[in-house]
C-alpha cells in the first residue's frame, strides 16, 4: 500500500474520532447527530476511505453509552455503508447508503437493547443522518471534486 493510501486512512480516521469526540453529546443514541458521518461519502472518491472511515467509527464507539455492540454493529454498519457508498459511487446510492443503513440496523439493535420505539428511531437517526450526509458531505465531495479535478480524479 502506498505511504499516501495509508496517510489517507489515518486522517480520515482521525478525522471521525475527533469530530465525534468534539461532539460527543449529539453523537450517539437515537437523537444523534454525528457529524462526522459526513465523511461516510468518501469513499466517492478515495476507495481507501472504506476503512478509514471503518476504522474512525470503531475507535470512536469505543467511548458509546450503548456498549459492545456499538463498537461491533455500529461500526461493520459504518464498514457495509462506506463500501456500499464506494461500489456505487457513481449514483445517489451512494449518498443514500449511510443514512438508510444507519437508519435500519442501529435502530433495531437500540430497539431491542434500550426499548426504545422502532420506527421513531428509525426516523430520528435517518433524519439526522440524511442532514449530515447531503448537508455536510454532499458539499465536501463538490468541493474535493473541484480541488483534485486537475489531478486526474
Amino acid at each position: 500500500m502506498k505511504p499516501i493510501t495509508l496517510a489517507r486512512i489515518a486522517i480520515i480516521a482521525a478525522l471521525y474520532v475527533a469530530l465525534t469526540y468534539a461532539l460527543q453529546a449529539v453523537s450517539f443514541l437515537p437523537t444523534q447527530f454525528r457529524a462526522a458521518e459526513a465523511l461516510t461519502v468518501l469513499p466517492i472518491l478515495y476507495p481507501e476511505a472504506v476503512w478509514g472511515v471503518f476504522l474512525g467509527c470503531l475507535l470512536a464507539n469505543l467511548m458509546s453509552p450503548a456498549g459492545l455492540i456499538d463498537v461491533v454493529v455500529g461500526s461493520l454498519t459504518t464498514l457495509l455503508a462506506a463500501y456500499v457508498t464506494y461500489y456505487f459511487r457513481r449514483s445517489i446510492i451512494a449518498y443514500l447508503s449511510p443514512i438508510v443503513l444507519n437508519a435500519f440496523i442501529i435502530s433495531t439493535y437500540l430497539h431491542v437493547l434500550a426499548r426504545l420505539p422502532y420506527w421513531a428511531t428509525v426516523l430520528s437517526i435517518g433524519a439526522s443522518e440524511a442532514v449530515v450526509v447531503f448537508g455536510l458531505g454532499y458539499p465536501l465531495i463538490w468541493y474535493l471534486k473541484r480541488r483534485t479535478a486537475g489531478d486526474g480524479r
